[in-house]
Parts: structure tokens; sequence; C-alpha cells
């Protein structure tokens, strides 16, 4: 396994070992021991998968309180992934991460908690799936605008389709601090 760090601190991505042959493949997706030594402390209780259409795009979603870290991968098809940091304090606050994610790359990325996370389906189809640290609590739930201009994504697609709850969001500097999770060293 492969772990490359981003430009944020504690955004890691992950390229699994591939074992292939005329069969097919196999690969591990996930390890306890082997994710804990390459930087990941957490402990997951909920798997989530979502199948998508292209150009649907999901997100910049997150908890607060309970904050989820996420392991994502794409099972099949192709997106494109975003993490920005919402950490009030955070030296890297409202700066954002991307990759391309596939069925082809077997790429995974891990977002902390204290994150709004996003993406964007380039495949006719994706299905996605993601371990979460924390039980989804829609009382936590919170968004930022996927579009929001201060944060400078370089989103693929330009006319995307979204939820009624997407286009609900305000931009990050218009969420009130108290609907935000602090940066804590660690």
């Amino acid at each position: 396994m492969r772990v490359s760090e981003t430009k944020i601190p504690g955004v890691l991505i992950f390229e699994p070992a591939i074992f292939s042959d005329d069969r097919g493949l196999f690969m591990e997706t996930w390890s306890r021991q082997r994710y804990h030594d390459a930087g990941i402390p957490a402990s997951f209780v909920q798997d989530n998968v979502s199948v998508s259409k292209k150009h649907t795009l999901r997100g910049l979603h997150y908890q607060h309180p309970h904050g989820q870290g996420k392991l994502v991968q794409v099972l099949n098809g192709e997106v494109f992934d975003v993490a920005v940091d919402i950490r009030l304090g955070s030296k890297t606050f409202g700066q954002s991460v991307w990759t391309t994610l596939s069925e082809s790359n077997h790429k995974q990325m891990f977002i902390p908690p204290g994150f709004a996370h996003g993406f964007c389906v380039l495949s006719d189809t994706a299905i996605f799936s993601y371990k979460c640290t924390e039980y989804y609590d829609a009382s936590a739930e919170g968004g930022v605008i996927w579009n929001d201009p201060d944060l400078d994504i370089d989103w693929p697609i330009g006319d995307p389709i979204l939820s009624t709850k997407d286009t609900g969001y305000s931009r990050l500097k218009d969420i009130p601090h108290e609907s935000l999770p602090r940066y804590e060293e660690t």
C-alpha cells in the first residue's frame, strides 16, 4: 500500500496493493493495523454506499458536533472527490484538496473529522463507498455551498445535478462560528 500526504495535514491518499491475473483482481481495502500505522488512528462505526448518475454532485457535507472522519473510495465508475478544511483556528481553514477516485486507479482518500466533503460523478454512474468514524446524526448535519468562490475548487463540471438540500447551503464565510468545528492540536 502506498500512502501520500496532501497539502492539508491529515488528509491522506491511499493506493492499496493490487494483485491481478487473468481471473480479475484482489485488493485489501481496510486493515485496522495497517491503516493505523499509515496515519488513521480512528475506528470506523458505519459503512455507506451511494449510487449516482453522471454529473451528480453530492456535498459539501459535514457534521458538527459528532464530526465524521471518512475513508472513501469508488467501487465502480469515477468521481472527482473534494475535502475542505472548515475547522476554525486551523492554518489550512478554507483550503481544499481534491483527487480523482475510480475503479481503475483504486485510490482511497481519508478525510478527517472537521472537514466538509463532496464529490461529483464523471462516469455514467458511480458506486461510492465510505467508512465513517461516527454515526450519521441528522441533527448535526451541515453543509457549504458547492460553488463557494472563496474555496476555489476546480470542479470539472459546470452545471451539476444537485439535491434541494445541497442548493440551499451557505458560503463558508456566512456559516455561524458555533456551527463549525474547531481545530484541535493532535
